[in-house]
């Protein structure tokens, strides 16, 4: 498999199209980590059965423990290895277009929607992701009304898949004086970043396209020009948004991506005549529609309703350390699929 990605960087015109080829230099990279993985893994196995032969033959019990902290390294980079080979659908390994919509719960629950956009930065970016934001409405007070991230890298959708949902958070706000407990709810919706080269029909007449200024941070260039598209897919109704270029030809490109990835996803859930299949069940943002619950007070404590994963480091989780949840989702749609 690594000879024919070799094969595909040694043509003359790979170059010619610069986002397609850092698209195959990164599938070849993450082929070759998976390999180094193994062999890793048959090494420090191969180690640890000479260390145990070597311990019964000398009768040697000092290495009991040496041995076993060596099984439970081996049981961990087994169990991130084995993570990486959940992501076995066509289009896990593209990159994911992430979209975070707050509910019902006013200035406090655009905050929330704040502190996940930071947290899946985070995530994102620990995993050598590039995350580049599409699309940024800043909440009237705090936080944000609505944002659509792009984040680039191999498996990226495999990995964000497992976040799709909404998102509850159960906290002191900061916004009461009273310092009243309050419950908010953030959507977070994500599809894969669907290319040209998927069959993909879109009919010009059927598309309403929209310019406007752009708002929020971005440099000089924002409120100068109308550079922002808004394009609507009027049979569907599907709406997207693009204002980080600082051309409107460049955001209009983006939102047809966008577009195109929207509708795909939509594709594949009538192929397959199930909802949850691609999306996960859709719900009204609010309250017992929830996947993953944070409780900041009376307690610290986050769970995943999916597969009862929860841990009370909620400082780690909303740093971006989310494997626990994602390995478990992942896990658990293995398992459904066997039944």
């Amino acid at each position: 498999m690594i000879a024919n990605y070799e094969e595909k960087m040694a043509a003359p015109d790979f170059w010619d199209d610069n986002d397609k080829a850092q698209a195959v230099i990164a599938e070849m990279n993450a082929v070759k980590s998976s390999v180094d993985q193994y062999s890793v893994l048959q090494q420090d196995f191969d180690d640890v059965e000479m260390m145990a032969e070597l311990a019964e033959e000398e009768g040697d019990d000092s290495l009991a423990q040496e041995i076993g902290s060596s099984v439970a390294a081996i049981l961990s980079k087994l169990e991130e290895f084995e993570l990486g080979l959940l992501l076995n659908q066509p289009y896990d390994k593209m990159n994911a277009i992430l979209e975070l919509h707050p509910g019902a719960g006013g200035t406090e629950s655009q905050d929330w929607g704040q502190m996940l956009l930071r947290m899946y930065t985070r995530w994102a970016e620990k995993r050598g992701f590039k995350v580049e934001t599409l699309d940024y409405l800043p909440g009237d007070e705090a936080g944000i009304k609505s944002v659509t991230l792009l984040i680039k890298g191999f498996n990226a959708y495999g990995y964000l898949k497992a976040e799709k949902g909404v998102h509850r958070l159960v906290r002191i706000s900061p916004f009461d004086a009273s310092g009243r407990r309050h419950t908010s709810f953030v959507s977070c919706d994500v599809v894969p970043e669907i290319t040209d080269d998927v069959d993909i029909e879109i009919r010009t007449e059927d598309l309403k396209i929209d310019t406007y200024r752009a708002s929020g941070a971005g440099g000089q260039h924002i409120n100068t020009t109308d550079s922002a598209v808004r394009i609507t897919h009027i049979p569907s109704g599907i709406v997207v948004t693009c204002q980080n270029e600082r051309s409107q030809i460049k955001n209009r490109e983006r939102a047809m991506t966008m577009l195109r990835s929207k509708l795909y996803e939509r594709k594949l859930e009538e192929q397959q005549k199930q909802l949850d299949a691609i999306r996960g069940e859709q719900s009204d943002i609010a309250w017992g529609s929830q996947i993953r619950s944070y409780v900041f007070h009376p307690y610290s404590m986050i769970k995943d309703h999916r597969t009862s994963v929860e841990t009370g480091n909620v400082g780690a989780v909303m740093d971006g350390d989310l494997d626990a949840f994602i390995d478990g989702y992942l896990r658990s749609q293995i398992q459904i699929e066997q039944q």
